[in-house]
Formats: structure tokens, C-alpha cells, sequence
């Protein structure tokens, strides 16, 4: 799995993970912030993006394409930072490849199984009609009754392309990431992790809840938690300011041994 990727900046080398149904560009502010001291490598994880096509979807799977791409460019250890997602991916893969792993930052999720609620923007996007769509404002009409917030549809559409025949088609592998949503809801499991980490929590997010705690400690030894005021669920969007200014004091604070 050769996993689509760039590069920016100079420096210790740090990759970057987006979200479900995200792109790495969804990060691009982060990138142009961080670069300034790092080697950003912003990725597009498996069925995302321009990242390749696959019938399975897993964490450790994902896990090891990260790997993958870290030997691809000879890195043989990186921070990580995950959102969401990702955020799951870079928890397998520090549970997994600890040695790999200078520094790990999770950005809004727990190592939690969480219940399925997006349940409606897979009917959204399934009722899109391709095969006739003729712009993008009329999949933001065909989307509307089953996502009312009105950026969620602007990140869901970014998705939206044309191919080489001028049709609209989507770059995320839509149907597999249905049947394999099960897989990432779980929680990934391993060996704890006893590397510096840190959790950053959008304030007004519910995926990092007070009871996630003891499951967070139990795999996680090191852990360092941030709390962003007036975000949600994308707090590196919602606040990039705030954000980047956490990710480099951390970082400079807490250098990989």
C-alpha cells in the first residue's frame, strides 16, 4: 500500500494524519505552520484521497502502511499526529511499532469502541447521483436533507472530482469504507505505550469524554491532555492558531530520546 504523500519544511521529521472521509489536505494550515521547523509529511490513509484502493480496512493495516511509507522515505522514527481517525491510527501504531515513534499526538478520540453515528452521511453520500450530477452545488442540494450543518457538507464534497471522462466521482473508496466502518470504530489494542503523548480535546467535542480516562492511562503511560476552548471536533481547523502554538511548545518540550 503506497500511500500518497508531501512533503514540506525542514527539519525532525513528523507525520500528519487526517480524519474519516478526510484528505491531508484538510491540514494544509498546520503544514504551512509546522514546516517552518519540521519535515512534515501530510499523508492520504488507505481509500482516501489519492491513496490506492482496498478491499480491507483495519488499524493495524493502516498501522503498517504508515510504516511503510516512514521506510519508503528513511525515516526510522517520527512524531505522529492524528486526528480523529488517523488519531486511532496513530495509536496502532505506536502500540505496535513503539521504537518508531518519537512523540504521538492525538487530536480529539480516544483508544475507545465508539457506536455508530454516521449512519446518515453514508445515506447522504449514497443518495448523491453521480452518473447526472452536473456541479457541485447541486450534490450540496442532494446532500442537505441528511446533513444539515452546512461546512460538514463543504468537507464531505471536497471528496468530489471529475474524472477522465468529465463525470463526478468520489476519490474516497465510498463502499468500503461502509463495510468496513465496524472496523473503525473499534478501539485499537497492543502493547502499552509508555512514549511521550499528548490528547488535545476540542472543548465542545464529545469523543473525549472524563470516563475515557482510565482507558486512555491503561495504554498509554505518558500522557499529556489539552483542552481547546471554543472547538469542536476539528480543533486544528477551528482554532489552527491555538493549535499549532500547543504542538510545537509540546514538541520542543518533550524531544524524542
Amino acid at each position: 500500500m503506497k500511500l500518497h504523500y508531501q512533503i514540506s519544511g525542514e527539519g525532525p521529521p513528523l507525520i500528519i494524519l487526517h480524519g474519516l472521509f478526510g484528505t491531508l489536505e484538510n491540514w494544509g494550515s498546520q503544514v504551512t505552520a509546522l514546516s517552518q521547523h519540521y519535515t512534515v509529511i501530510s499523508a492520504d490513509l488507505r481509500n482516501h484521497g489519492r491513496s490506492p484502493h482496498s478491499q480491507v480496512m483495519d488499524y493495524p493495516l493502516m498501522a503498517a502502511d504508515v510504516i511503510e511509507l516512514m521506510d519508503h522515505l528513511s525515516f526510522s522514527r517520527c512524531a505522529i499526529i492524528g486526528h480523529s481517525m488517523g488519531g486511532k491510527v496513530a495509536m496502532q501504531l505506536a502500540l505496535n511499532y513503539p521504537e518508531r515513534v518519537g512523540q504521538l499526538i492525538v487530536v480529539d478520540i480516544a483508544p475507545v469502541s465508539y457506536s455508530a453515528h454516521h449512519q446518515e452521511i453514508f445515506n447522504g453520500l449514497f443518495s448523491i447521483e453521480l452518473a447526472s450530477l452536473r456541479s457541485r452545488s447541486a450534490a450540496d442540494t442532494q446532500l442537505q436533507p441528511y446533513v444539515q450543518d452546512s461546512g460538514i457538507r463543504a468537507f464531505l464534497l471536497k471528496n468530489l472530482y471529475r474524472n477522465s471522462d468529465k463525470a463526478f466521482s468520489w476519490r474516497f473508496n465510498l463502499q468500503i469504507l461502509r463495510q468496513a466502518y465496524q472496523n473503525l470504530s473499534l478501539a485499537p489494542i497492543g502493547t502499552p505505550f509508555d512514549g511521550a503523548t499528548l490528547f488535545i480535546k476540542g472543548k465542545n467535542s464529545e469523543y473525549i469524554l472524563r470516563q475515557h480516562q482510565a482507558p486512555i492511562k491503561a495504554l498509554f503511560s505518558n500522557p499529556t491532555f489539552k483542552m481547546i476552548e471554543g472547538a469542536g471536533h476539528w480543533p486544528h481547523a477551528e482554532k489552527p492558531k491555538v493549535f499549532s502554538a500547543i504542538i510545537m511548545k509540546y514538541l520542543a518540550n518533550n524531544k524524542a530520546k
